[in-house]
């Protein structure tokens, strides 16, 4: 007999605070950094950028699951976060911040080993944002930080797929699906990045295939995960790959493809785009909170797009406005 549900949704990801900076592409120049890239850096280097950032960088607990577990908490929704920081003040920073956020965060300090992780989060003038994050105590997270209890007592468990870069967390991945399996609770997992997936094209797919009821991506990335420039392809191709597959397409909407049925939603209305960082982890808040309440596939979608456009109207990946207010406005005005 399955235990009671505690959560909506428990999210696995990086534990990293962001330093959000405003900085013309000449500073992406000056300093090689591929335009709207994630790039793993070493500690020097983030030593480096964070020095030329500093004066005008805005600090805040990050990382794309949290980002989502926190969009979840916005929605109304109940969520839990699994992820390593150490025992410093950045990681106190991270704890204090996602918990009053609403998201519960109880996964062991890492002692006396590296400090806890930061990405400087570059924002363009035309809103795309460009990554630089060193991982820090992050390349820690293993398999003994994935705790059954918290699985078993979530409806979903919800996986950042840039965690698959590392033996360690690869593991504790494929753990939390033998978890979620054994107590039969849905899985989904985020491509994260375009370079991600080529690196881990087959072991990707074999993951899916093996254990993953939703798939969250842009359409880069799956057109990546299927080594195809035919985005009408790559749908063709979803049908058989899991439950249902989520594609963002920026300003196109999205669309979600199902074996038996292609769904889509257009961009929800944004006055200006202000800066995208967030956009993908927030879209997949909204539809998350929508199918742990058992809503339409439809209703999935347009929570996913209502959250993705607050979060790109000002800067960086938290709400501003309760989002579960605005869906309550959405779905008044609808009514």
């Amino acid at each position: 007999m399955n235990s009671p549900l505690r959560f909506d949704v428990v999210a696995i990801g990086n534990a990293i605070v962001d330093v959000l900076a405003d900085m013309d592409d000449s500073f992406l120049e000056k300093n090689k950094m591929p335009k709207g890239i994630m790039t793993l850096i070493d500690a020097e280097t983030a030593e480096r950028i964070y020095e030329q950032i500093s004066a005008n960088g805005v600090k805040c607990s990050g990382g794309s699951a949290a980002n989502t577990a926190v969009g979840i908490a916005a929605m109304g929704g109940k969520p839990a976060f699994i992820g390593k920081v150490a025992a410093d003040h950045l990681g106190d920073v991270f704890r204090d911040d996602i918990t009053r956020s609403g998201v519960s965060f109880t996964t062991p300090c890492l002692e006396n080993e590296k400090p806890t992780a930061r990405c400087m989060v570059i924002v363009s003038p035309d809103a795309q944002r460009t990554m630089n994050t060193y991982l820090g105590a992050c390349s820690k997270l293993s398999r003994k930080d994935i705790d059954e209890d918290l699985i078993r007592s979530s409806k979903i468990v919800y996986m950042e797929g840039y965690l698959w870069d590392r033996k360690e967390a690869k593991d504790a991945l494929s753990f939390a699906v033998e978890l979620a399996r054994k107590h039969d609770r849905k899985v989904s997992l985020s491509l994260s990045d375009p370079f991600c997936v080529n690196r881990h094209r087959d072991s990707f797919i074999d993951l899916i295939k093996g254990g993953v009821d939703i798939v969250f991506c842009n359409q880069d990335e799956i057109m990546a995960l299927f080594d195809t420039d035919d985005p009408e392809q790559a749908f063709k191709q979803c049908e058989d790959l899991c439950e249902v597959v989520v594609v963002t397409r920026g300003a196109e909407g999205a669309v979600a493809v199902t074996k038996d049925k292609r769904y889509t939603v257009p961009a929800a209305p944004v006055i200006k785009v202000v800066d995208t960082t967030g956009a993908g982890d927030l879209f997949a808040a909204g539809f998350l909170t929508g199918y742990a309440q058992d809503k339409t596939i439809d209703d999935c979608l347009n929570m996913g797009a209502l959250a993705a456009a607050e979060i790109i109207s000002h800067f960086g990946a938290r709400p501003e406005t309760p989002l579960k207010e605005l869906l309550a406005a959405q779905k008044g005005a609808a009514g």
